[in-house]
């Protein structure tokens, strides 16, 4: 029996190119995951076309009922789960501004995708990844949730600082950090990504593929038994927090 993974926001871009890669590579059923069903049908259908075990998945990660439901569904069809990848989030133009000039609106719009949906969605399907022999939880961050980064005058976002974006993806890494404590011992893993500068519909000037943007996510998503719980990752190397 192959092994399940739910991808959330996998109807486009670096999430479609991940269930495409745990599927076509290793063999998953891949659980497509998105808000809206017309599209993420036709991201199934365009992986079916392939010959890839693939299913969509209603989850909205921002509303409870969703995601309550989705948990559900899978538990109903499935019995468990093997990997989740919070690979859903979000930005704003209006992030570009200095901190001071980005109103609390943005805040809250950012965080409630890129923080507490990511919590969310990891809680309400916590009990089912418990049920497989080795669950493995990726959630994709950003470099810019980099504080070494950040505070390095001479490194790469000396000049780049979206404040919302750039903190919801530092609260998720720490949430990922105590995911991570609470497994300890077990034979279940939670790590955070960058997938790196990819060209998606969120980051137009990207400079990778969404091809290459996948690889660490579906990396930490098939790691061995000896694999790394509670780091930070981009293609294979460790990110300083």
């Amino acid at each position: 029996m192959s092994k399940i993974a739910l991808i959330t926001g996998a109807n486009k871009g670096i999430g479609l190119e991940t269930a495409r890669q745990l599927a076509r590579d290793h063999g998953f059923t891949v659980l497509v995951g998105a808000r809206d069903a017309e599209r993420g049908n036709e991201a199934v259908e365009e992986l079916k076309a392939q010959g890839l075990d693939a299913q969509f998945l209603a989850i909205s990660p921002t509303d409870a009922d969703s995601v309550a439901q989705a948990a559900k569904e899978v538990e109903d069809k499935y019995g468990h789960l093997d990997v989740l990848i919070n690979n859903a989030g979000t930005g704003s133009q209006e992030d570009q501004k200095p901190p001071s000039q980005v109103a609390l609106q943005v805040f809250r719009d950012i965080y409630e995708i890129n923080v507490f949906g990511v919590h969310s969605v990891t809680q309400a399907f916590w009990p089912l990844l418990e049920k497989s022999e080795a669950a493995r939880l990726v959630v994709v961050s950003s470099a810019l949730a980099s504080f070494a980064l950040h505070t390095d005058p001479n490194g790469p976002f000396s000049s780049y600082k979206p404040p919302a974006y750039d903190s919801s993806k530092a609260a998720v890494n720490m949430l990922t950090v105590h995911y991570a404590h609470q497994w300890q011992d077990t034979p279940h893993r939670a790590n955070t990504i960058h997938p790196g500068s990819v060209v998606t519909d969120l980051n137009p000037n990207g400079e990778i593929s969404v091809e290459e943007g996948a690889k660490t996510s579906v990396d930490l998503a098939t790691i061995g038994a000896d694999g790394p719980n509670g780091g930070f990752f981009h293609l294979g190397q460790k990110l300083p927090w």
